[in-house]
C-alpha cells in the first residue's frame, strides 16, 4: 500500500458527527445566501407539506364524510378544496425546486472551489513534497476526495427543512389530539438510537472504502503510466492481478458498507410506519369514543406517513457523513502542508545577457533516502541522517539522505559549464536547486547577487529554463507544445525548432506546427521529443539554459550541432549542461566536477584530465565502454556476412544500421556503419568515442533525428 499523505481521521461515531457538523459549517459560512435559499425552499415544502395533512383532513371532515353519509356536497366546497390543494401543491412544487437547485449550486460550487484550492496548493508545493506523494493518491485528493467531502450538502437542506417540518407536525399532532402525538413520538427515541450505533458501526468501514478508492486510483495510474515498461517486460498479468487485488479490497470495503446501509435504511423507513400504525389502532379507539373526529385521524396518520421521506434524510446525510469526514481529512492534510515555496519582492535585471548563477555553502537532503531528482542517489549510497526542521511534516522517525554538501559555484555570465559526476554525485538535484524547484537546507542559491529565495514569483521562470532528461509533450499541437500559450511567432517557433535541430522532421510531418501529438508524444521518437523540449525551452529566450542529460536520446552528432549553435547564436544565455558524452564536455568553457556529493574540482576538460585521477577515470570509463559495445556489436555484424537474409538483418539492426542506410532507431550511438541490404560488403568507421554508457557504465540507445 502506497504512503499517504493524509490521515483517515477518527472512526468512532462521536468524533465523525462532531468533525461532519463542522464541515458543513464551513459550507455554510462560505456560501450563505446559496445555503440560505435552499434552506428556505425546504423550509416552504415542509410547510406546505404539514398544511397538505391539514388540507386533507379539513377535505375529509367537509367534503369527503358528507358526501358518503349524506349524498351530497357543494359546488362551493369542491372548488375550495380544489384551490386549497392546487395552492398547497404550488408551494411544495416551488420550495422543492428551490431546495434542489439551490443545494445542488451549493454542493458543486464548494467542490470546483475545494479542487481550484487543492491544484493550487500542489503547484505551491516543492518537489521533495510530491516525491514522497503517488500521483494516484494526489488525483484521489483532487478528484474523489473533494466528491465525497461534499457530498452531504445535497440532503442537507432538506434535513434542516425536515427538522422544521417535524416541528411544525409536532405541534399541529399536539393540537389535534396530544393521546396520539405522544404515541407517534415514541417513535423518534428509537430513530435517534438507531442512528448513533449506524455512526458507530459504518465508521471505520467508510474510513476504509474511501482510503482504498485513493489505491484503486493510484495502482491504475501507475499501470498505466508505465505501459511500455508493463508490455515489453510481460507484466500484463501481474498488473492486471495487482489491480485487481485492490480492485477486490475495495469492492469488499464497499460491499460491507452497503450490507451496512441496506440494514440500516429499512430500519429507519420501517419505524416511522410502525408510528403510523401504532397511530390508527389508538386513534381508532379513540373515534368509537368520541374523543377525535375521522379528520383527526386522517391528518395525524397522513402526517406520520409524509415524515417517513424526511426522516429518511437524516439517514441520508448521517451515512455521508463518515466518507465525507474521511475525505475533508484527506484534503486537509494536502491544504495544510507546510513547504510551501515563499517569495520575496526582488527582481532581477531583465538584459539580454547570461545569468551569473552562485551558490554559496550548499547542504541538501531529501527524506526517507528518497531518490527524488532522478540521480540513482538513495538508500545505502547516501549518508543518513535525523530528520531535522524540513519545512514539512515528516513520519516520524524519518531519516534525511544527503545529497549535497558544502556546495560552492560562480558560474559567469554567457558561459557554458558542464557538470560531470558519477551515479549519486547529485547532478540532477544541483539542477533543482539551480531553477529552485526545492530551497537547499543551508546555503544559498544567488541569480545576479540576489537569493532566489528573495526573489518575485515568477522571476525564475521567466528568465531561466530546465529542460529535463525525462521530457513531457502535451497531447496537443506541435506550435502549442512548444509555445505553452506564450504568444511567440511562427517565425520564433521555426527559428527554435532549427537550433533544437528539430525542424526537419516537424516539416515533414502531416500538418507542420498544426500536427497534434499523442498523449505523452508517443507518436514522437525519444529523441524527437526531446528536441521538442529543448525548442520550448529556446523559444523563451531564457537568459539561465539547463540541461539535464537533455539530449541523451539524441545522436552525439546532433548533439554537437546543438550545443555548438546554443554557444554560436546571439541567445548570449548561461548553459548549465549535465553531460556524459566527451564531445559534449569538450564544448563547455569550465567543467564541474561533483563527487561524494560535493564539488570535488572545477576547470577546463584538459586541467581536470591533469590533476584530478577521478574525473579522468570516469572519462575513460566512459569512453570504454563506448568502445566495447562498439566492438561488440561490430563484430556480430561481420560474423553475420555470408549469412541468411534474416540474420544478418538482424545482425546489421544490433550493429545499429538499418538495412535502408539509415540508422536503425534504438542503435547504439557510437555506431556509424554502412552496409549493403544483401550483406555482401561492410564497412565500420571507428566508434565515436563521445558516446554516453549510462551511470553504471552499461550502455544507453541514441535517436538519429530521422522523421516520423
Amino acid at each position: 500500500m502506497s504512503q499517504g499523505s493524509t490521515q483517515d481521521g477518527p472512526a468512532s461515531g462521536s468524533p465523525i458527527f462532531r468533525r461532519g457538523m463542522r464541515v458543513l459549517w464551513t459550507a455554510i459560512r462560505t456560501e450563505p445566501w446559496v445555503c440560505a435559499v435552499a434552506v428556505l425552499g425546504a423550509s416552504l415544502h415542509a410547510a406546505f407539506t404539514v398544511a397538505s395533512a391539514r388540507v386533507l383532513g379539513h377535505l375529509t371532515d367537509t367534503v369527503i364524510l358528507p358526501a358518503f353519509e349524506e349524498g351530497r356536497t357543494t359546488a362551493a366546497a369542491l372548488a375550495t378544496a380544489a384551490a386549497m390543494l392546487l395552492g398547497v401543491g404550488l408551494a411544495k412544487a416551488l420550495g422543492l425546486g428551490a431546495r434542489r437547485l439551490f443545494a445542488g449550486l451549493m454542493q458543486f460550487r464548494m467542490q470546483a472551489r475545494y479542487r481550484r484550492r487543492v491544484a493550487r496548493k500542489y503547484l505551491g508545493l516543492p518537489l521533495s513534497w510530491h516525491h514522497r506523494h503517488p500521483t494516484g493518491q494526489l488525483l484521489s485528493n483532487a478528484n474523489s476526495d473533494v466528491e465525497a467531502t461534499w457530498q452531504p450538502l445535497a440532503p442537507l437542506p432538506m434535513t434542516i427543512g425536515s427538522v422544521l417540518m417535524l416541528l411544525i407536525a409536532a405541534v399541529a399532532m399536539v393540537v389535534t389530539d396530544p393521546v396520539l402525538a405522544l404515541v407517534g413520538f415514541v417513535v423518534f427515541p428509537l430513530l435517534f438510537v438507531v442512528n448513533v450505533v449506524f455512526q458507530r458501526k459504518i465508521g471505520p468501514v467508510a474510513t476504509r472504502a474511501q482510503r482504498l478508492r485513493a489505491e484503486v486510483s493510484e495502482v491504475a495510474h501507475e499501470s498505466f503510466d508505465g505501459a511500455l515498461v508493463v508490455k515489453t517486460l510481460g507484466r500484463e498479468d501481474t498488473e492486471t492481478a495487482r489491480f485487481t487485488d485492490a480492485a477486490h479490497r475495495l469492492r469488499d470495503a464497499q460491499i460491507r458498507v452497503g450490507r451496512m446501509r441496506g440494514m440500516f435504511d429499512p430500519v429507519m423507513e420501517g419505524l416511522p410506519n410502525l408510528g403510523v400504525l401504532a397511530v390508527l389502532l389508538v386513534g381508532a379507539w379513540r373515534l368509537s369514543n368520541g374523543a377525535i373526529v375521522p379528520g383527526d385521524l386522517v391528518q395525524i396518520a397522513y402526517l406520520f406517513t409524509l415524515l417517513a421521506l424526511p426522516i429518511r434524510s437524516f439517514g441520508w446525510l448521517l451515512g455521508d457523513l463518515p466518507r465525507s469526514v474521511v475525505g475533508w481529512n484527506r484534503i486537509h492534510a494536502v491544504l495544510a502542508a507546510d513547504g510551501a515555496m515563499h517569495y520575496g519582492g526582488q527582481r532581477i535585471d531583465g538584459n539580454d545577457r547570461g545569468v551569473r548563477v552562485t551558490a554559496r555553502g550548499v547542504n541538501f537532503s531529501y527524506e526517507d533516502s528518497y531518490d527524488a531528482a532522478g540521480d540513482g542517489a538513495s538508500g545505502r549510497d547516501l549518508v543518513a541522517e535525523p530528520v531535522t526542521d524540513t519545512g514539512t511534516t515528516p513520519e516520524e522517525g524519518a531519516t534525511r539522505a544527503t545529497v549535497l554538501t558544502d556546495v560552492h559555484l560562480d558560474i559567469a555570465p554567457g558561459r557554458t559549464v558542464a557538470v560531470v559526476g558519477p551515479t549519486g554525485s547529485g547532478k540532477s538535484t544541483l539542477t533543482t536547486l539551480l531553477m529552485r524547484l526545492v530551497d537547499p537546507d543551508t546555503g544559498t542559491i544567488s541569480h545576479d547577487g540576489v537569493d532566489v529565495r528573495e526573489l518575485e514569483r515568477g522571476q525564475i521562470a521567466n528568465a531561466a529554463a530546465l529542460v529535463p532528461q525525462s521530457t513531457f509533450v502535451f497531447e496537443d499541437t506541435v506550435r502549442d507544445n512548444v509555445t505553452l500559450g506564450n504568444g511567440a511567432s511562427d517565425d520564433d517557433v521555426w527559428a527554435a525548432l532549427r537550433l533544437a535541430r528539430a525542424d526537419s522532421f516537424v516539416a515533414a510531418l502531416p500538418e507542420g506546427l498544426d500536427t497534434r501529438l499523442g498523449e505523452r508524444g508517443t507518436s514522437l521518437s525519444g529523441g524527437q521529443r526531446q528536441r521538442l523540449a529543448l525548442a520550448r525551452a529556446v523559444v523563451r529566450r531564457p537568459r539561465l539554459l539547463i540541461l539535464d542529460d537533455a539530449t541523451s536520446a539524441v545522436d552525439p552528432q546532433v548533439e554537437a550541432q546543438i550545443l555548438a549553435g546554443l554557444r554560436d547564436t546571439d541567445l548570449g544565455a548561461t548553459v548549465v549542461v549535465i553531460a556524459y558524452r566527451r564531445a559534449t564536455i569538450e564544448l563547455a568553457d569550465e567543467v564541474i566536477y561533483l563527487e561524494q556529493r560535493t564539488v570535488r574540482d572545477r576547470g577546463t576538460h584538459e586541467e581536470l584530465l591533469r590533476r584530478s585521477p577521478g574525473y579522468e577515470q570516469l572519462v575513460t570509463a566512459y569512453e570504454r565502454a563506448a568502445e566495447e559495445r562498439a566492438a561488440d556489436a561490430a563484430s556480430k555484424a561481420f560474423r553475420a556476412v555470408g549469412a541468411d537474409d534474416g540474420a544478418a538483418r538482424a545482425a546489421h539492426e544490433e550493429a545499429g544500421v538499418a538495412t535502408d542506410g539509415e540508422r536503425a532507431p534504438g542503435a547504439a550511438a557510437d555506431m556509424r556503419s554502412t552496409w549493403s541490404v544483401d550483406g555482401a560488403r561492410a564497412r565500420t568507421e571507428r566508434p565515436d568515442r563521445s558516446a554516453r554508457p549510462d551511470m553504471n557504465g552499461e550502455g544507453t540507445t541514441a535517436d538519429t533525428g530521422e522523421s516520423l
